[in-house]
């Protein structure tokens, strides 16, 4: 196997833009997944998912708000949306993922119940962060200005 040392051309390979969209995309579908999955559960599933919001100090109405407020934001994500919409799904969604793993910390929940908020956590990162750097290449702005007119 080569190293990016002997031949530059294998790391240039991962910062090309295509390889920048796929990897947005990737995380991005993962994270929505992940969301969408959540939503869901705490939509339909109602006599499992209000307890579980109440124990961590969260009145009973607001599963459905927060459900329907994730929905948005996945929506949000995945349609084609001006970006000012983007940004504020995604600090929406780190308000959320911070609370969540502030309320579970503070109710001395374990690696099990911290664990999926930590990983969608990371999953919210990687996403935000391809999602920037996409926007400020010059395929980004071709798709941004496209999607202007």
């Amino acid at each position: 196997m080569e190293s990016t040392l002997q031949n530059p051309a294998l790391s240039a390979a991962w910062t090309t833009p295509r390889a920048k969209t796929i990897v947005y995309w990737t995380v991005t579908a993962l994270f929505c997944l992940e969301m969408g999955f959540t939503a869901y559960y705490m939509l339909l599933c109602l006599p499992e998912g209000a307890p579980a919001l109440i124990r961590l100090g969260f009145p009973g109405y607001f599963r459905v708000e927060l459900a329907w407020a994730k929905l948005i934001g996945v929506v949000v994500l995945l349609a084609p949306a001006p970006a000012r919409l983007k940004e504020w799904a995604y600090a929406g969604f780190a308000i959320h993922l911070v609370s969540a793993l502030i309320a579970h910390l503070s109710m001395g929940d374990g690696p099990d119940a911290v664990g999926p908020s930590a990983i969608t956590s990371v999953l919210w990162g990687l996403s935000y962060f391809f999602w920037r750097r996409r926007e400020v290449t010059p395929e980004g702005a071709r798709d941004a200005k496209r999607k202007l007119e």
